[in-house]
């Protein structure tokens, strides 16, 4: 049996978060720890290029724009949607997920989805730093990670 994993030994690349700017004290953090994961992994900031957006539902555009630039090896998303007492939670988190997935899946580089969706303010600071770790650093390393897997599968 072969068995295809992807690994952190040589990271490389060029790489592109889209950020929403909604709940920034946030996303804010999210990037902090997606930056500093990066960083550990020798991805300089200047192979990181930071694309903000109004909030989550306008992220698939942005990505979109971002593939076709032909410039990244990853994109990540970064943000945060948290419930409020109206169903504007559902609709965005639902269409924003289904966005990315529908890009991860027609894409021919990895889409990270780190975007927050929780039903609490505490909970997404949670995420973001604290009791369970950082969401945005998950990314990064998920985003090393595929790109590995991808390089090693091939065209």
């Amino acid at each position: 049996m072969n068995e295809i994993a992807g690994n952190f030994i040589k990271c490389e690349g060029r790489y592109a978060i889209v950020a929403g700017r909604f709940n920034h004290f946030i996303t804010d953090k999210l990037i902090e720890g997606a930056l500093d994961a990066f960083s550990r992994h020798g991805i300089s900031d200047d192979d990181v290029d930071l694309v903000w957006v109004p909030g989550a539902f306008e992220m698939p555009f942005a990505v979109r724009k971002l593939i076709r630039t032909g410039k990244y090896a990853s994109v990540i998303t970064l943000g945060a949607v948290i419930r409020g007492a109206t169903p504007h939670f559902d609709y965005v988190a639902g269409e924003c997920a289904s966005g990315i997935a529908r890009l991860n899946a027609e894409s021919d580089i990895p889409i990270v989805f780190g975007v927050l969706t929780t039903d609490t303010i505490e909970q997404a600071i949670e995420r973001a730093g604290s009791k369970a770790g950082n969401k945005g650093a998950d990314a990064a390393m998920t985003a090393l990670e595929m790109v590995s897997l991808a390089s090693q599968i091939g065209d």
